[in-house]
């Protein structure tokens, strides 16, 4: 489904306010409502105030109502390019709920004639994370469209809502391997660049490492691969695992879905992290801006609130290996009887595209792993392996794969830069890309890409495997007992009605579905409304003094947000610490 189908509104084009872009405002600054014209800018923001609140409740009735269309259409993948169906994995000897697209158009035009026929093909894996494919290429700039206008034959490695009965980690990385050997057979001697987002990244490092292996580059966004790394106090998701007893709430939700893993769970997890944006900001930034986010904001939604499923087999195994087991970078994993991954066999040349700004995927998860699986410089070098990692001082996880900017720079400088891959001498470099114009729409020789040769040793991360290892211990035992004493009570009561149920009342869509006229009849008056609204729509200015206090509330009401959140993530960090900490341990142990 095309991002061009989303409804189109009549948007006031005007500088986004400081309420919009989340600014807080000074109370020395404001402007006071002098005697003689505050009843005037009083009337004026009442005005601004209701026209921005029907408008506000209209996106959200709006928001509704795209994701039960979405869902009534089947979930299609929301790219904003024409494709065709190469290859359907649910159809192999070895099946899982995956299918490869090669993209065919681009509006009008078709690609045939924009291609180079010397550069390799480039597969893009979106990550299978709660939410549906299609967040790397769902708008023109964006890594498909990136990929495109570097001309590169572009391939797109989706998956449907469903998984299918007792679909397994294996049997993913088993198509997902039949999708590279199909694309390598379409371009013989151009072996294809891999581009995998966050969960997608350690799946092509899993396919990497395995006893095949890969040829072509493999590019990482925001990929965990060192699962118990990660600052205190800045990195809380990964103490889950501890928090909360280990895997056996993961077999207990499995349960409850009838055997499927809701990904809605996954997406309140993520929304949990940042209590000040998810109760508050995201929303009151559409509110302030209503006629410059509107648009941005559905678009987004749309992806965001498509929930798609994992079978229990595949998302216990995720979190008892990797989460809470950390097996991959200790070379424990087994995908297959008989055959462990083992980092050290990756041959092809990696980059690792990381940001400090990701609490989700912090540079400690995406890098630690190197200096656990080669001790030092010399032993890297030795293996004839090449790591490239590049850095980004502050975007968040979802803008290394969704930031514009992001995709007409550092990934444009990543394509730009594949030839050179091969070129380089085994070793850890770290990419610097030096851009004095300041436009992310240069290309090369306006901006210079230096590979800089860093040492395995200077990866210094903190070692918190002790208290981890602890975690992965109770999490044993306590699976061990649901399974044996619980897990067959709960799926003997669990049938496929009151798994539906269950789904359907999850509050990560009930929260939205609440605001379509489906389920609130009344909403159609909000419609009403918001047409009558809309042609005399005039934007308030920002020099009002009643909006210039609005704007100083919400900062101090996220503020106060993100000092709750803060608070919570630091007595989770001192919790997980005194339970798992060496002194309480070592009289038990």
């Amino acid at each position: 489904m095309s991002a061009a189908a989303l409804p189109t509104h009549h948007a006031v084009t005007r500088p986004a306010s400081r309420a919009a872009t989340g600014e807080s405002l000074d109370p020395g600054h404001l402007t006071p409502p002098f005697p003689g014209s505050w009843p005037f800018d009083l009337a004026a923001y009442q005005l601004d105030l209701w026209q921005r609140s029907v408008r506000y409740l209209d996106t959200l009735r709006e928001r509704a109502n795209n994701m039960l269309e979405h869902e009534r259409a089947g979930k299609p993948p929301l790219l904003d390019f024409d494709y065709e169906t190469v290859l359907d994995g649910r159809h192999l000897p070895r099946p899982a709920n995956y299918a490869l697209l090669r993209i065919t158009r681009v509006g009008d035009d078709c690609l045939e004639d924009c291609l180079d026929p010397v550069k390799p093909p480039v597969i893009i894996v979106d990550p299978r994370a709660g939410h549906g494919p299609g967040i790397g290429g769902f708008k023109r700039d964006s890594e498909v469209g990136m990929a495109l206008h570097e001309g590169h034959p572009v391939y797109f490695v989706i998956f449907f809502p469903e998984p299918l009965p007792g679909q397994t980690l294996e049997d993913v990385l088993h198509v997902l391997r039949r999708f590279v050997e199909t694309v390598a057979e379409r371009h013989p001697d151009r072996p294809p660049v891999l581009y995998g987002n966050c969960q997608a990244g350690w799946a092509i490092a899993l396919l990497s490492a395995d006893c095949e292996g890969l040829v072509g580059p493999a590019v990482l966004n925001g990929s965990p691969l060192s699962y118990w790394s990660g600052d205190s106090g800045v990195n809380p998701m990964r103490l889950a695992g501890g928090l909360l007893g280990g895997a056996w709430l993961t077999h207990l939700l499995a349960d409850l879905g009838g055997g499927r893993f809701d990904g809605a769970h996954l997406a309140a997890n993520f929304e949990s992290l940042k209590p000040a944006n998810t109760l508050w900001q995201k929303d009151y930034q559409l509110f302030a801006d209503i006629d410059g986010q509107r648009e941005r904001f559905l678009e987004f939604e749309r992806w965001w609130t498509g929930f798609y499923a994992l079978s229990k087999e595949e998302i216990t195994a995720i979190v008892e290996n990797l989460f809470v087991g950390n097996q991959l970078e200790r070379g424990e994993l087994q995908v297959c009887p008989g055959c462990s991954v083992d980092l050290r066999r990756i041959r092809n040349p990696l980059v690792i595209f990381a940001s400090g700004g990701d609490n989700i995927t912090p540079p400690h998860q995406a890098l630690n792993w190197i200096p656990a699986v080669y001790p030092s410089t010399e032993a890297l070098k030795a293996a004839g392996q090449r790591i490239v990692y590049l850095l980004n001082p502050h975007v968040g996880h979802l803008g290394i794969f969704v930031s514009s900017k992001v995709a007409r720079l550092e990934h444009r400088a990543i394509l730009e830069s594949v030839g050179e891959l091969n070129d380089l001498a085994p070793g850890l470099y770290e990419m610097c890309i030096d851009n004095p114009t300041g436009d992310p729409d240069c290309h090369k020789p306006q901006f210079q890409v230096r590979f800089e040769e860093r040492r395995v040793e200077d990866l210094d991360y903190p070692d918190q495997a002790p208290a981890f290892d602890r975690v992965r211990a109770l999490s044993e035992h306590n699976v061990a007992l649901y399974e044996t004493f619980v897990g067959p009570w709960v799926r003997l009561a669990v049938n496929p009605w009151l798994a539906e149920t269950l789904r359907q009342l999850h509050p990560a869509r009930t929260s939205r579905l609440m605001f379509s006229e489906r389920f609130s009849p009344w909403m159609s008056g909000v419609k009403w409304l918001a047409d009558i609204t809309e042609p005399a729509r005039a934007p308030l200015d920002d020099t009002n003094p009643f909006r210039q206090w609005e704007a100083f509330m919400s900062g101090s009401i996220a503020s106060t947000l993100t000092l709750a959140g803060t608070t919570r993530d630091s007595l989770c960090e001192m919790g997980f610490h005194g339970f798992y900490g060496r002194a309480w341990w070592s009289d038990n142990e």
